[in-house]
């Protein structure tokens, strides 16, 4: 029998990282999990594989080089998947230093250490390495109310988030140009879905409507954002790490444009159908127009013709079957909810500025 596949994940205690680490596991791979375990990232999303013998969970930062130079010495791994990031506008907002030192700076660290140690593997090993950057649609900027970002859009980051991450993929990209290293590149659409920190529009609202608490939609609500089911994205990533030509970036939507008030409104309606109020009011009554974000963003919508012509994958869920899956996972698991934010987070508004 053939030994599985090894693979480095960072952030795989995260939201995204955490649900690649069950779609691996699920795959026969197996995955060495670097993940500091910041706010975001929960050694509870991962309870069900805590025996897996084929699910190596390590607490560290990714700019730890003497960390990762040993993790390639001991397990010699095909690929690292770097999910690794502060992915939040608002956070951004709020403290944009910690965005750069996470996002930028230690993914240069990272790409160093992946580039010097597979220096150690041979050549056939060396030229089948893939180094696979996850990264976001908020770098291309904002779109009008026609055209999609495709592969070839210019970056127009608007927020320092996007700004990190613009940074982080012009990094990745010069590494493969500069020194060689097999490099792959995501740029995926808003995901929801399981695990997901309840600091995000879904699960926030999802928690407030269950307690009464004010729906919090910002400015108009008529931002519209593409939105992809994280398993559905899992298995993009996965099919570009497998098929994706080396340097290439893939643009990875879910192909269901949404206005956030669209996203509040259908939320309250499930809710009121599975889960209603003892007072039998609808759950709309609670929702509450913000001040908008800063810098908000008007639209963000994928072109997911490169990864479906090329490489074969479309998303399998529509949106009304991923938020179906996604509230009744949050109602079957609001003890996971209190573990995550009972210590640092109360879902308190962030973002705005001073």
């Amino acid at each position: 029998m053939n030994q599985p596949k090894t693979l480095i994940v960072t952030g795989g205690a995260g939201f995204i990282g955490g649900n690649f680490v069950y779609h691996l596991l699920n795959k026969n791979y197996k995955v060495i999990n670097l993940d500091a375990l910041t706010y975001a990232g929960h050694i509870e999303t991962l309870a069900q594989i805590k025996d897996s013998k084929n699910h190596i969970f390590v607490e560290g930062r990714i700019g730890d080089r003497d960390l990762l130079a040993s993790l390639f010495d001991e397990y010699q791994p095909t690929a690292i998947v770097n999910f690794a990031a502060e992915s939040h506008v608002d956070r951004s907002i709020d403290g944009p230093t910690k965005f750069i030192e996470t996002n930028v700076v230690e993914t240069l660290s990272l790409l160093e250490s992946a580039r010097k140690n597979i220096q150690k593997y041979p050549i056939n090993m060396q030229q089948n390495f893939r180094f696979l950057h996850v990264s976001t649609d908020e770098v291309y900027g904002s779109l009008s109310e026609a055209g999609l970002f495709t592969e070839e859009t210019p970056y127009a980051p608007n927020s320092p988030y996007a700004a990190s991450k613009a940074s982080s993929d012009h990094l990745v990209r010069s590494y493969l140009h500069t020194y060689g290293l097999p490099v792959l590149i995501t740029n995926c659409s808003n995901n929801y879905g399981p695990y997901q920190f309840p600091e995000k529009l879904i699960p926030l609202i999802i928690l407030n409507a269950l307690e009464g608490k004010p729906l919090p939609v910002y400015g108009n609500g008529l931002n519209v954002r593409d939105w992809l089911y994280v398993e559905d994205h899992c298995s993009a990533i996965s099919t570009v790490l497998e098929k994706g030509k080396v340097g290439d970036k893939y643009n990875i939507g879910g192909n269901y444009e949404k206005t956030n008030i669209e996203i509040v409104k259908t939320i309250c309606r499930l809710l009121d159908e599975v889960r209603p109020q003892a007072s039998k009011e609808p759950y709309e009554n609670l929702i509450t127009y913000v001040d908008d974000r800063p810098g908000h963003d008007l639209r963000y919508a994928i072109d997911g013709t490169k990864i479906r012509n090329e490489l074969g994958w479309v998303p399998n869920e529509t949106f009304e079957t991923g938020i179906r899956k996604t509230l009744q996972w949050y109602l079957d698991n609001l003890e996971w909810c209190n573990q995550v934010t009972n210590k640092n987070y109360k879902r308190n508004r962030l973002g705005t500025i001073s």
